[in-house]
């Protein structure tokens, strides 16, 4: 817990996270500009790469700038244990969200193979860069200076639900995908940045979500079309079940299986904070 948060006057406060979400925000939306920019091919996996590792840099110095302390929730000796962990959540997350919606003939396979495998490379990639860039603007800023002003549940509410508005952007979404984002992503995310105390497992749950149901199971990211994947297969049914052309994730199924992966995360944390 940063006690000069904690201590900082309300006025303060809210503006000094204000700023500090500006700057978040105008850093990601400068590196998603650089990466659309990039020729495709061989240079975009360097590139995302190296523009995670900025954002992540900078978010860094941020810290030491605006709150006076080094950022705490990026350890170097973590990152490699802690985004495995949330790789394998994320990837375990649809498979299992695939396996239901197979077994209830919704999800319905049709082949392997794809004629761009460099494409599955480069989206891997460029899903590493949306998951950092994200979890900083959410969990590493906004979720965080809520925690330590007001508490757990205050910033679980407020960053879920401003993480689900801010997908009611996309292409195909509705308030229903929006809040299905909130509960499903926003309070996982939240959770699990609260429980491990580090942005790395946040990030790689992040990053295996989009890549896993894109270019893996060949869904639409929220909205988006993700370019190709591993998995040829077509959806039917009601669009409450299936998602629609939002993509599995405005899917009542995604929604409760998240909810329930949310709160074994919360209750961890409560047990974790209680010892």
């Amino acid at each position: 817990m940063n006690s000069t948060i904690k201590s900082m006057p309300v006025w303060k406060w809210a503006l000094l996270l204000l700023a500090s979400f500006i700057l978040s925000f105008l850093m990601y939306g400068i590196s998603q500009a650089v990466f659309d920019y990039t020729p495709d091919g061989w240079a975009e996996w360097p590139v995302a790469t190296a523009l995670a590792a900025a954002m992540l840099a900078l978010y860094a110095l941020f810290v030491k700038w605006i709150e006076k302390h080094p950022a705490g929730d990026i350890p170097l000796k973590r990152c490699v244990v802690d985004s495995a962990g949330g790789l394998c959540i994320g990837v375990l997350y649809f498979a299992v969200l695939v396996l239901i919606m197979w077994l209830f003939g919704i999800y319905h396979f049709e082949g392997f193979g794809t004629d761009r495998p460099l494409g599955i490379v480069s989206a891997f990639f460029m899903f590493l860069m949306v998951g950092a860039g994200e979890e900083i603007i959410f969990r590493g800023v906004l979720f965080r200076w809520i925690d330590e002003k007001f508490g757990f549940a205050w910033a679980l509410a407020v960053s879920s639900l401003l993480f689900g508005l801010i997908h009611i952007f996309q292409p195909g979404a509705s308030w229903w995908s929006s809040l299905a984002i909130a509960v499903e992503a926003g309070l996982l995310l939240g959770a699990a940045y609260k429980y491990s105390g580090t942005l790395w497992l946040p990030i790689g749950i992040h990053w295996a979500w989009n890549f896993t149901q894109g270019n893996i199971f060949g869904f639409a990211v929220s909205g988006g079309d993700a370019g190709t994947s591993l998995i040829q297969a077509k959806t039917s049914g009601p669009e409450i079940l299936s998602g629609g052309a939002f993509g599995a994730e405005a899917s009542l199924l995604a929604m409760l299986l998240g909810l329930a992966l949310s709160i074994w995360f919360i209750v961890k944390v409560v047990r974790k904070s209680q010892s």
